[in-house]
């Protein structure tokens, strides 16, 4: 029997990154949605389209739940990293809109299954593919906020703005001067740290 507020907790922390995650996108261009700020392309709608498919695999498919949406950027014959940009013609609606389905998709098989309900995970090997419900709540909790703090770095990248979520940025207060002189200090720190090795 499924403890009710291990459930709870568990949507707790998985709707919180869910939201952090969203709140990025507020208030940007389509360009800076889709901007990548990283050598690897990292960008923020592409986030939100990744996690979307990662809630659908691991919180339906594994569970013999399968959501019936389309998602030909995780099929066997997808161009590698697919999942993590949105093409042009893949508005930021489209993207959002299929990340809330998946939240209701997800949300119904926690509520609906006990939390030792053994599941297989189709892309895994066969031999470690069996996990519990518990597991792959866990794993996408952990997957999301992974995310939401590149989300968090890439938006401050792209305007400055930070935090966890609105009303709450979770950092020290300053305004930008107290930024700049604080982020020089820690250069210097760096650089006098690397000539001492």
């Amino acid at each position: 029997m499924t403890s009710p507020s291990a459930k709870t907790d568990l949507h707790f922390y998985l709707q919180s990154a869910r939201d952090a995650l969203l709140w990025k996108l507020e208030g940007l261009s389509e360009y800076d949605v889709r901007r990548p700020l990283t050598p690897t392309g990292t960008n923020l709608l592409g986030m939100v389209k990744h996690v979307a498919s990662v809630e659908l695999g691991y919180l339906g498919d594994t569970f013999a739940r399968p959501s019936g949406e389309p998602l030909p950027w995780v099929e066997a014959d997808a161009e590698s990293n697919a999942d993590m940009w949105a093409t042009a013609e893949e508005s930021r609606e489209q993207i959002v809109g299929l990340y809330h389905r998946a939240w209701a998709h997800a949300d119904a098989t926690i509520e609906a299954l006990p939390l030792d309900t053994v599941g297989r995970v189709p892309w895994w090997p066969g031999h470690r593919a069996e996990v519990t419900l518990h597991h792959a709540v866990v794993r996408v909790i952990a997957d999301t906020h992974r995310h939401a703090g590149h989300a968090d770095i890439l938006r401050e990248l792209i305007d400055g703005a930070v935090g966890m979520s609105q009303g709450n940025d979770s950092v020290p207060p300053g305004d930008a001067a107290y930024w700049e002189k604080h982020r020089s200090r820690l250069e210097s720190v760096a650089r006098e740290a690397g000539r001492n090795a």
